[in-house]
C-alpha cells in the first residue's frame, strides 16, 4: 500500500468518525426548538415536572406571578383575532383578582369576517375599504363582554398601550388601572396615542408598562 492509499484510507477513517459522531448526536440528544418572541407575543414558560420527594410539603417554584398570568390571558385571547396585520387582547380584572372579560380585535357580533376588509390601506384612497371603521378594539370587547358588570375600580391588561377612542371608553366606564404590554410608537408621536395618555391621566388612571417576571410561557396541548 503506497502514501497515497494510506492518506486515502486515514482521511477516509476520519471521515467516517466525524460523521458517526454527528449522527449519534443528531439521533440522541435532539436540539430543542426555540421559540421565538416579538411585540406581539410574550413567550415561554411552562416547565417540565422535575422529579421531587413527594414528602416535600412545600410549594413549587416557578409559577405564574399574577401580572403574568392576566397578561399571558391577554395575549392567549389575542389569538383568537382574524386580523392579518395585527392582534390585540385584552383581559379586564376585578379587585379581588377575579377575571371579569376578556377581548380582541375584530368586527362587531353578526358582522361576517369575509364580507368586511382586513386591509390597512385602501388603494383608491377609500377609507371604507380598509377595516378601521369597522373593527372593535380589544379594549372595548373585553369591557363589554363583563355580562353588564360593572368595570369600575378594575384593571385592564392589554398588549398594546389603547388609542384615545379606547381611553375614553375605558374612563367612561370606571376602570382605574391600565396595564399594557407594548406601546405603538411612530417616528413622529401619533395624535390618538398623545391624547389617550393626556385622558388617563386627566381622569386618574394609573397606568404602567407591564414588566414581566417570566421570558417565556409555552402551553403544550397532549396527554399526560
Amino acid at each position: 500500500m503506497n502514501s497515497r492509499e494510506v492518506a486515502a484510507l486515514s482521511s477516509a477513517a476520519v471521515f467516517g468518525v466525524l460523521a458517526s459522531a454527528i449522527a449519534f448526536r443528531f439521533f440522541f440528544f435532539p436540539k430543542q426548538h426555540q421559540s421565538k418572541t416579538n411585540s406581539s407575543q410574550i413567550g415561554t414558560v411552562l416547565k417540565n415536572c422535575s422529579t421531587r420527594d413527594p414528602f416535600d410539603p412545600s410549594k413549587r417554584k416557578g409559577y405564574l406571578s399574577w401580572d403574568d398570568y392576566f397578561m399571558a390571558i391577554a395575549f392567549l385571547s389575542a389569538e383568537r383575532s382574524k386580523d392579518p396585520n395585527r392582534q390585540v387582547g385584552a383581559c379586564l380584572v376585578s379587585r379581588e383578582g377575579i377575571i371579569l372579560g376578556i377581548g380582541y380585535n375584530g368586527f362587531p357580533r353578526g358582522c361576517s369576517d369575509d364580507k368586511l376588509p382586513w386591509a390597512k390601506k385602501s388603494r383608491t384612497g377609500n377609507p371604507l375599504e380598509t377595516k378601521y371603521p369597522y373593527v372593535c378594539h380589544a379594549e372595548v370587547n373585553a369591557i363589554l363582554n363583563t355580562n353588564h358588570a360593572s368595570a369600575a375600580g378594575q384593571r385592564l391588561y392589554v398588549t398594546m398601550f389603547p388609542c384615545n377612542e379606547c381611553a375614553k371608553i375605558i374612563i367612561q366606564s370606571g376602570v382605574s388601572e391600565v396595564i399594557y404590554f407594548v406601546e405603538k410608537r411612530f417616528e413622529n408621536s401619533d395624535a390618538a396615542y398623545v391624547a389617550s395618555h393626556k385622558l388617563l391621566t386627566l381622569a386618574g388612571v394609573k397606568v404602567r408598562k407591564h414588566q414581566a417576571q417570566m421570558s417565556e410561557i409555552h402551553i403544550k396541548f397532549d396527554e399526560h
